[in-house]
């Protein structure tokens, strides 16, 4: 399943890379998270809960910043386990000057999900990817841009 949006930040490019490279901070936003463990600059652990329908799911992930070329674009890869089921996806955000100042934010994110959830995942996952995308970047918007 592929994924994209684009996105204003009224915030300098730089605030925003800093804030959505950072583990600590951009999992704040993303819903679900339970806990995170950074391993290296470059990899985290992520412990996340998500529902699909009446069923909830908790994937225990592995992110890897497989490219950081500041301030502009970073490309992640994740591969999550869950019981019965597995997640694998990559990110990217290209990050540039929007008109009018402030940042634009073009993302895209390939997702795969196997094992038991994987046909329940499928049919609701465009709708659930719409609205967590829309809740993550409501979040890191307030927080970037409130100095």
């Amino acid at each position: 399943m592929k994924f994209n949006g684009d996105v204003v930040i009224a915030a300098p490019q730089t605030a925003v890379w800093d804030y959505l490279t950072d583990p600590t901070k951009v999992t704040q936003c993303a819903p679900g998270v339970q806990s995170v463990a950074i391993l290296s600059p470059e990899q985290f652990k992520v412990m996340a809960a998500i529902g699909f329908g009446m069923v909830k799911v908790t994937f225990d992930n592995m992110v890897t910043w497989s490219e950081l070329t500041a301030p502009n674009k970073a490309t992640a890869k994740i591969h999550g386990d869950a019981a019965g089921s597995a997640m694998d996806a990559t990110g990217t955000m290209t990050l540039s000057l929007a008109a009018g100042g402030g940042t634009s934010l073009h993302w895209e994110a390939e997702i795969t999900i196997l094992g038991q959830i994987a046909a329940l995942a499928s049919r609701l996952m465009s709708p659930m990817a719409k609205q967590l995308t829309g809740a993550f970047f409501a979040c890191v918007r307030k927080n970037v841009e409130t100095p």
